[in-house]
């Protein structure tokens, strides 16, 4: 379902919650209060959601391929199997989200607060996490040893194997082919 971002605003304010799927490629959604809202597997790539809430919001599987999310809220959000590669997350505050199996390939969390985060199974390859809060975050099945970590806060990180799903775990992201 194509919708523009206005359409979703409008929708949202009268209560609605359920988006799944929607496809909001290049939306300009920034400063937004969209908190609990349901966008699992939608396309918000080359998004700006830039200083939006999304405090409590459902993503999982969504396509946030390059999408601008600096001073997002995502507190306690599921972005479980999200695809976040190329995703500008500076200073975003991800605290209790869960990011299990997501792709962050390449992505910026300069800043970031992921205190209590679930990244067990997640992809860092080349993810910026310079200054990034990780206290008490979950990184089973996780290596960190590809990301950029100069300043970042690893007290109490969980490595352990027992948080996994399975320990043989291959990600299932969903492909994307774009516009």
């Amino acid at each position: 379902m194509i919708m523009k971002a206005i359409q979703l605003l409008r929708q949202y304010r009268y209560g609605i919650l359920d988006f799944i799927g929607a496809s909001l490629h290049s939306a300009h959604l920034q400063g937004v209060d969209l908190t609990r809202i349901n966008l699992t597997q939608a396309d918000l790539s080359d998004s700006d959601m830039s200083n939006a809430d999304l405090s409590g919001a459902c993503l999982q599987q969504a396509n946030l391929t390059n999408a601008n999310l600096n001073n997002a809220s995502l507190v306690g959000a599921n972005l479980s199997e999200v695809n976040l590669i190329g995703a500008d997350l500076e200073n975003a505050d991800l605290s209790g989200a869960d990011l299990s199996g997501a792709d962050l390939r390449c992505a910026n969390l300069h800043g970031a607060d992921l205190s209590s985060a679930n990244l067990t199974d997640a992809d860092l390859g080349g993810t910026d996490l310079i200054n990034a809060d990780l206290t008490d975050a979950k990184l089973a099945g996780t290596d960190i040893s590809v990301a950029e970590t100069k300043g970042a806060n690893l007290n109490r990180v969980n490595w352990g194997e027992s948080e996994r799903k399975k320990a043989d775990t291959t990600h299932h992201w969903v492909s994307w082919s774009g516009r």
